[in-house]
């Protein structure tokens, strides 16, 4: 397992929940918005994943959970042994995810290895592989959707909203189909000092009161909504 990176402790990435986490290297989107270019190009250190391990094993007392965050954690074959390995130290885990390997998806949810999955919405179907700047197969990314939202497990889907990729309208459209999804949390776009792709820290970002414009809409929609970074 090639881990990139790990956030000691976190109270923001897993909601309610003291965790730490766990960056894996690579990534099949190359969203210019994204700030760990490091982390999905490969270019990071390595952690040895044994050193990972004996720190959470130090930390049990301390903490409740672990993020397992990318890049795209899903594209390494060996996930559901790194989550096996946590749920056995007695933490409760996270997975963050692109959605476009809902087979791995469905391996974990039924193995019973994954508690909480964060699930980031890119953008309208029909404009999603500009948004990730990849060739995306929207089947999978549809499955995902369908996937967690029939799943007992608890689950989110997020947004980060940028005026060059989602307008209200095609807000209203995303809303519509995953109608039913118990939470979806909208992100403020965030310039930061690295991003793949550097035209990105021009880019305009919506007003908070632009945010509470998708937000009403959204709250007609999901049963938990809300906005984060704002």
């Amino acid at each position: 397992m090639e881990i990139a990176g790990l956030k000691k402790t976190s109270l923001v990435d897993y909601p309610g929940t003291i965790s730490a986490v766990i960056f894996l290297s690579g990534c099949n989107f190359r969203c210019g918005f994204c700030h760990n270019p490091s982390v999905v190009f490969g270019k990071s250190a390595k952690i040895d994943e044994k050193e990972v391990m004996d720190f959470l094993e130090r930390r049990k007392r301390v903490l409740e959970g672990v993020c397992v965050t990318g890049g795209e954690p899903t594209i390494h074959d060996n996930l559901p042994m790194l989550l096996k390995k946590i749920k056995s130290m007695g933490f409760l885990a996270k997975l963050d995810t692109n959605g476009t390997n809902p087979e791995m998806l469905k391996k974990i949810i039924e193995e019973n290895i994954v508690d909480y999955v964060a699930m980031d919405i890119k953008a309208p179907l029909e404009t999603y592989s500009f948004a990730a700047n990849a060739d995306v197969n929207i089947k999978k990314i549809k499955e995902s959707m369908r996937i967690l939202m029939e799943s007992k497990i608890k689950y989110e889907f997020r947004m980060t909203l940028l005026p060059k990729f989602v307008s209200i309208e095609s807000f209203k459209e995303i809303c519509e189909m995953l109608k039913g999804a118990k939470r979806f949390y909208i992100q403020q776009f965030e310039k930061g000092s690295e991003m793949i792709d550097c035209a990105f820290k021009s880019e305009k970002a919506y007003t908070k009161e632009e945010l509470n414009e998708f937000l009403n809409v959204a709250k007609e929609y999901f049963e938990e909504c809300g906005i984060r970074n704002a």
